[in-house]
């Protein structure tokens, strides 16, 4: 059964439309939320702020590095400034001064990485952030958040604009289903349950639009007699822990699915939940220790695994390994 709070439409809508609703919002909420970005107001989404709060909008130019540098010096001075640009140059260009001057001194800098995943296929496996959620998870004090979809962008976009700490969320490019509402709860390292049935013998996790690929796998499954349960892990760090051990003693064998490496990745993080607690059979659906190539998201997609038809296959394989 879906969660009643949803609503699966035809409608498609890019996250990072939902992170600039959510971005003029924060402003409007508070005073000290200020906007840095690097050469990239259109295609971030920050072009309403911009507009609305020109004294507290900056463009630093292409200079990644030199963006986190103020923003860390923005946030030591009370103020709550997101830094947006594209996720392989931020986190991926921008790693030491992320750790050195945002993580080490705890300093609520929010980054923003846009095109995440396959998201800029066309431009190839340089353009392509497929570690960034390993970069950011190993760093202390980081809070990551990879919104499902649109409206969820709006949310965490709030969320984070008041949780006082460094954060990082990832948006995909492409316009994707929206399928969560206003009525979806949403909640810093809540993971939620969005479908399940009667009798879960396979736990899927996924973060991300795949999250509703995975719904709409689930779906199929049902139609075979597969009863499964999909879970939203919005958060990455910190991990839901005990909502994925008390998913593994109910089912008995999980899945998780990502837009990311499987190194690294949620597929690594939710393993080592698992393996400490409560060890059952798990299948990983995401990049297999590979760089990416030219193509647009769908086909790349496609080709990496990333799919309905994929995590179908993953679920049947855990389940024959759970029932061996």
């Amino acid at each position: 059964m879906l969660n009643k709070t949803l609503k699966i439409t035809n409608k498609l809508i890019s996250l990072g439309d939902g992170f600039g609703e959510g971005i003029v919002k924060a402003g409007e909420n508070n005073v000290n939320v200020v906007v840095i970005t690097a050469d990239l107001k259109e295609s971030t989404r920050v072009a309403d702020f911009a507009e609305k709060f020109p004294e507290r909008f900056f463009d630093v130019g292409v200079a990644e590095q030199n963006l986190i540098a103020v923003a860390s010096g923005f946030a030591n001075y009370g103020k709550i400034p997101f830094c947006t640009s594209y996720a392989v140059f931020s986190p991926g260009r921008t790693f030491e001064q992320i750790k050195v001057t945002v993580a080490l001194n705890d300093v609520p800098v929010k980054i923003v990485g846009a095109h995440a995943g396959f998201g800029a296929g066309p431009y190839g496996a340089t353009h392509q952030a497929l570690e960034d959620i390993a970069l950011m998870s190993a760093l202390p004090n980081i809070i990551i958040v990879v919104p499902c979809d649109s409206e969820e962008a709006r949310k965490a976009t709030l969320a984070i604009a008041k949780n006082g700490k460094p954060s990082y969320l990832r948006l995909a490019r492409e316009p994707s289903a929206l399928f969560t509402t206003k009525k979806t709860p949403f909640k810093i390292g809540k993971a939620e349950t969005f479908f399940e049935t009667k009798d879960p013998q396979v736990g899927i996790i996924a973060c991300g639009p795949l999250v509703y690929e995975a719904i709409l796998s689930a779906k199929e499954l049902e139609k075979k007699g597969i009863d499964t349960l999909v879970i939203n892990c919005q958060t990455i760090k910190p991990l839901d822990e005990g909502k994925i051990v008390r998913t593994a003693k109910t089912c008995g064998a999980m899945v998780t699915v990502e837009e990311h490496q499987i190194a690294g990745g949620l597929g690594s993080l939710v393993s080592e939940v698992l393996s400490k607690n409560y060890p059952v059979p798990i299948e990983f659906v995401g990049v297999k220790d590979s760089f990416g190539e030219s193509g647009k998201p769908e086909e790349l997609k496609k080709k990496y695994g990333l799919t309905e038809e994929e995590i179908i296959k993953s679920v049947k394989e855990a389940l024959r390994r759970k029932n061996l």
